[in-house]
């Protein structure tokens, strides 16, 4: 009836003329101009009335010809009638395109056009969803929440039965007022809906992958990142570790004391399968000789004095589904080695005072500062449990090997130490790093956490001076390093090699550039065309001649 009620009148032509009209239709002077206008071939025509121009829609009837009027359109529909000879039939195959629905719902939510595709597709006869709420006909469709907000919705995906389908809605208005909506459904026809949902769903496959890559290598550099350093000897670090994670087979990490090592089997640890398990940590030469089994292998209830009376699992047990980290695995006793060897071969454990053994499943990884193969040859640890841990090798680097990280270091040091005490992190004078860079450091990171942590506390005026490390400067032999300074050889001297004799040229020249240069390292670097890296580690060797030579 709505559209009933919006006819402005309607006009009954056969061969003699017009032989009955209704409300605008009955003006003589429309009458008139629609004689002129009509014809056999347009379904579509405009006409003014009262000056106003209306849209007639011709309706052929056997030999008369029936006029529907209907109030101006828009500008671009007016021009389309007007102009477009062909107007009805462009909108008759918009409506019944085989290749693409359409549907239509009025302000009231209901359905009142359905493209007969879309009807043969869902299984309805021609105009039997019309009248209906749209929600009662079209499984999923938002259609009438586009008529309640006016927002168009455009490319959306929508599930239709067992496929999906990409569709678009757009409210319609006149006056302002949102009088309904029409949604269009992208598809070309129901054979083709299937390929489309099965290449929908293949993107949002690929997206999903590519969005949990991006994540997991966000999360791989994150963890990496607590190995802090730049230098070439790091980076190479991180690269063996992301490749070796993923390999659920045990790790030797091999290095100085206060390298790091522990940051290298948790990030081992959180880049592998096993993340989700526990990472159980033994530092094998912190344990009693008499506590090495239980607390490794675990003991059974009332198997000796002063026991759990439950028992205790060890720390094969506690790893199960994760990461063993046996740290000093060099100080092992021989007699627990043996058991080791044991447990990474059956992959079981016997507590100690029981005769069951349980399965366990645990990835191993060892690290030790002793050099495990003249331990070998010294019988101070086995051949075979060698090459059971030791499969795959990481050696990380001393601090010597990466001096050009200690500006980054401090850095990293300072701020973690802000936070545990609350203090504001101190600036830190330039010269500050060629210092510490000047010197030796045979406790490695460790050491120069703790240095830096001592300078924290003794700073003033908010900034660290080299002055702040003069209460716990690293020492080289029983004399702290000299700041700029370095002992110089006589390249005249008798020498044993002609290695002997280029170093005191060297050394010589070092010593020259030095003190032209007032000590100024970096000047002294590009004046000499070394790096700093390599200045800094002859400073440090010629100190240390120094002190041998007592000169």
């Amino acid at each position: 009836m709505a559209g009933i009620q919006q006819l402005s009148g309607l006009v009954l032509v056969d061969s003699n003329g017009v032989s009955f009209a209704l409300g605008a239709g009955c003006d003589e002077a429309l009458q008139t101009r629609l004689l002129q206008t009509i014809d056999t071939e347009r379904r579509l025509i405009t006409i003014e009335h009262n000056r106003e121009k209306l849209v007639g829609c011709v309706v052929r009837l056997e030999e008369k010809s029936l006029v529907l009027l209907s109030p101006q359109p828009g500008d671009a529909v007016l021009r389309f009638f007007a102009n477009v000879d062909f107007a009805y039939d462009i909108v008759e195959h918009i409506l019944t395109d085989p290749f693409e629905a359409l549907n239509i719902v009025d302000a009231d939510e209901r359905l009142v056009f359905m493209s007969p595709v879309h009807e043969k597709y869902m299984g309805l006869k021609t105009g039997e969803g019309e009248g209906k709420p749209v929600q009662e006909v079209i499984e999923n469709t938002r259609l009438h929440e586009v008529v309640r907000t006016g927002i168009a919705e455009v490319g959306q995906v929508q599930q239709f039965k067992n496929f999906q389908r990409i569709v678009s809605r757009y409210p319609i208005r006149k006056d302002g007022e949102v009088v309904g909506a029409i949604g269009r459904i992208m598809f070309k026809g129901p054979e083709q809906l299937e390929s489309l949902s099965r290449r929908i769903n293949q993107l949002e496959a690929e997206v999903a992958k590519y969005k949990e890559e991006t994540a997991r290598r966000q999360q791989d550099n994150e963890i990496l990142a607590t190995i802090v350093g730049e230098s070439a000897a790091v980076r190479e670090l991180r690269a063996e570790i992301r490749k070796i994670a993923p390999l659920d087979i045990p790790v030797l990490i091999q290095g100085e004391s206060g390298t790091g090592k522990e940051l290298v089997v948790q990030a081992l640890h959180r880049l592998s399968g096993r993340a989700k398990g526990p990472l159980v940590a033994v530092n094998a030469a912190a344990l009693p000789e008499s506590l090495v089994e239980s607390e490794l292998f675990g003991y059974a209830p009332g198997s000796f004095t002063g026991a759990d009376r439950k028992g205790r699992k060890g720390k094969f047990e506690l790893a199960d589904n994760g990461t063993l980290f046996l740290d000093e695995i060099g100080d092992m006793p021989l007699e627990v080695q043996a058991k080791l060897l044991r447990v990474l071969q059956d992959k079981n454990v016997e507590r100690i005072g029981d005769t069951r053994s349980r399965p366990v499943d645990f990835r191993l990884c060892c690290a030790t500062n002793h050099d495990l193969e003249a331990f070998v040859e010294n019988e101070k640890f086995r051949l075979d449990l060698f090459y059971r841990v030791s499969p795959i090798s990481i050696c990380v680097p001393s601090l010597a090997d990466r001096l050009e990280d200690i500006p980054l270091l401090v850095s990293y040091f300072l701020k973690q130490l802000s936070e545990q005490y609350g203090k504001p992190a101190p600036g830190v004078v330039p010269d500050v790093y060629d210092y510490l860079m000047a010197q030796r450091w045979p406790g490695n990171i460790r050491q120069l956490q703790h240095e830096v942590e001592r300078a924290f506390h003794f700073a003033e005026g908010g900034r660290i001076e080299v002055a702040d490390f003069g209460h716990s400067a690293p020492q080289v032999g029983n004399n702290p390093l000299p700041v700029g300074r370095v002992h110089v050889y006589d390249a005249t001297a008798e020498g044993t090699t002609l290695k002997d004799q280029l170093e005191r040229v060297e050394d010589r020249l070092i010593a020259e550039a030095m003190e032209r240069n007032k000590g100024n390292k970096k000047r002294v670097a590009e004046q000499l065309g070394i790096s700093r890296s390599y200045l800094y580690k002859k400073l440090g060797l010629v100190a240390k001649n120094s002190e041998e030579t007592g000169t």
